[in-house]
C-alpha cells in the first residue's frame, strides 16, 4: 500500500508539473503571436485550441481589435464550441460552414490554427478540414499560422494523408435507424448490405502549407522543427 500511495503522489506531481508546464507556455505562445496581430485584422480558425485561445485572449487585453472567423468544424461542431468561448470572451466572432473557407479566405489576413502533433517534417496534425484549409490559404497568399507547445512535437514523418491513423466504425442498427430518421443512410453495397463506414477525425497538413509555427521554443519556420526535436531528444 506504501508503495501505491507514493506512486499515486508522483502521479498527481508530474500531471501538476506538466499542466504548470503548459500553461507557462500557452503564455509565451501569446506573447510572441501578439505582434503578428494588427488592429483591424480578421482572422480565420478551424477546431478549438486551447493555445489559440491564449493567444486571442492575450491580444485583447493588449488592445487589439479584431475580428474573428470560425469553421463550424463538422463532424462535431467544435467550432461552434470555440466560438462560444471567444464571445464570453468580449472577441467578435462568427461562425461558418466548413464549406465556405474558399468563398471567405479572400476577406481574412491570415489563418489560425492550433495543433494535435506537429510532425519531425514542420507538418501538422489537426482536426480534419485544416489541411484544405492551408491548401486554400496558400492559393490565396494568405499566412497560415500555428500555434502550438513543444510537448506536442513528435518523431514521425507522415508521407501521406493515410499515414495518420483513423477509426474504422461498423454501423450500428440502432445507428442505421437514427441515421434513416435524420435522411442520412449509411453507405450500402449493390445488395443493400450494410459496409464499413470509414469515419476520418484528423489530416496531416504538409509544411509546404504553414507560414510558420508559435511554440514556446520559440517562432519557428516548418523546416527548424527537426532541429528542435534533435535537441529535445538529446
Amino acid at each position: 500500500h506504501a508503495k501505491i500511495k507514493e506512486l499515486k503522489k508522483e502521479v498527481v506531481e508530474r500531471g501538476r508539473f506538466f499542466v504548470d508546464r503548459a500553461k507557462k507556455a500557452r503564455k509565451f505562445i501569446a506573447k510572441k503571436a501578439e505582434f503578428f496581430i494588427r488592429d483591424g485584422s480578421t482572422i480565420l480558425s478551424h477546431a478549438q485550441s486551447s493555445v489559440v485561445f491564449s493567444v486571442l485572449a492575450h491580444a485583447k487585453e493588449q488592445g487589439k481589435r479584431f475580428n474573428v472567423i470560425v469553421t463550424e468544424t463538422q463532424p462535431l461542431q467544435c467550432g461552434l464550441a470555440a466560438a462560444k468561448r471567444m464571445q464570453a470572451m468580449g472577441i467578435p466572432v462568427k461562425v461558418v460552414l466548413d464549406s465556405a473557407m474558399a468563398v471567405l479566405m479572400d476577406s481574412v489576413d491570415f489563418v489560425l490554427v492550433g495543433a494535435e502533433g506537429v510532425t519531425e517534417s514542420g507538418g501538422i496534425i489537426n482536426y480534419i478540414g485544416t489541411y484544405q484549409m492551408a491548401i486554400l490559404a496558400k492559393m490565396r497568399s494568405k499566412p497560415f499560422y500555428v500555434v502550438a507547445e513543444s510537448h506536442k512535437f513528435n518523431r514521425i514523418y507522415p508521407l501521406t494523408q493515410n499515414d495518420i491513423p483513423w477509426r474504422e466504425k461498423v454501423v450500428t442498427d440502432e445507428e442505421k435507424g437514427h441515421a434513416e430518421t435524420e435522411t442520412e443512410k449509411p453507405e450500402c453495397d449493390s445488395d443493400g448490405s450494410l459496409v464499413i463506414e470509414k469515419d476520418r477525425i484528423r489530416d496531416y497538413t504538409p509544411p509546404e502549407y504553414i507560414t510558420l509555427l508559435f511554440t514556446d521554443l520559440g517562432v519557428l519556420t516548418p523546416s527548424a522543427v527537426s532541429d528542435e526535436l534533435i535537441k529535445l531528444y538529446q
